[in-house]
């Protein structure tokens, strides 16, 4: 099995494209989005080629290869235009160890779950990266449409063996772990 990870799209139809051409071009079986899909949010601008309905359709389009988390931006009525639900947060295996995948505006590398995890992985701050800490990866996936601080467009990826990588949207290298 083979995740793509993404984050906070925020209604940005033009970078959904480019997102799901990633996926084809990664050969992912599932794509799992870290929420905040389709509104912008008040403290963001909007992104290029903002358009959530579009979005939707595009997504719904894949909804059996396709897990969402619910992020601060979701809302019950994003469910109404949505042919797959909005989890919370999640608990994944890979290379023999658990991961805990959440949106990040509850736990993230500042506030971990009480639960110690190989790895918290989790998006809402827009700034992708990878790094340890008290023995834990923790992994931020970035933006697909609002990147912060400079970071690229990204994403991650997760192999079975426990390889997981961020990637600029172009599909280049930011940097990679073996749990």
């Amino acid at each position: 099995m083979k995740y793509l990870i993404a984050s906070d799209l925020h209604g940005s139809r033009v970078c959904i494209e480019k997102l799901l051409a990633a996926f084809e071009r990664e050969g992912a079986n599932l794509l799992v989005l870290l929420g905040d899909l389709y509104y912008h949010g008040p403290r963001n601008p909007l992104p290029d080629g903002y358009d959530p309905k579009g979005v939707a359709a595009l997504l719904n389009g894949m909804a059996d290869r396709l897990v969402v988390l619910k992020g601060n931006c979701d809302a019950e009525v994003d469910e109404m235009i949505s042919d797959f639900d909005f989890a919370e947060d999640m608990v994944i295996t890979a290379g023999g160890k658990c991961l805990f995948l959440t949106h990040g505006h509850k736990f993230n590398k500042d506030n971990p779950p009480k639960t110690k995890y190989a790895a918290v992985v989790y998006g809402h701050f827009h700034t992708g990266f990878i790094e340890r800490k008290d023995g834990c990866v923790y992994a931020n996936a970035g933006s697909v449409s609002l990147p912060k601080n400079g970071t690229p467009q990204s994403y991650l990826t997760l192999k079975d063996d426990g390889t997981l990588t961020l990637k600029t949207l172009e599909g280049e290298t930011i940097c990679s772990v073996q749990m």
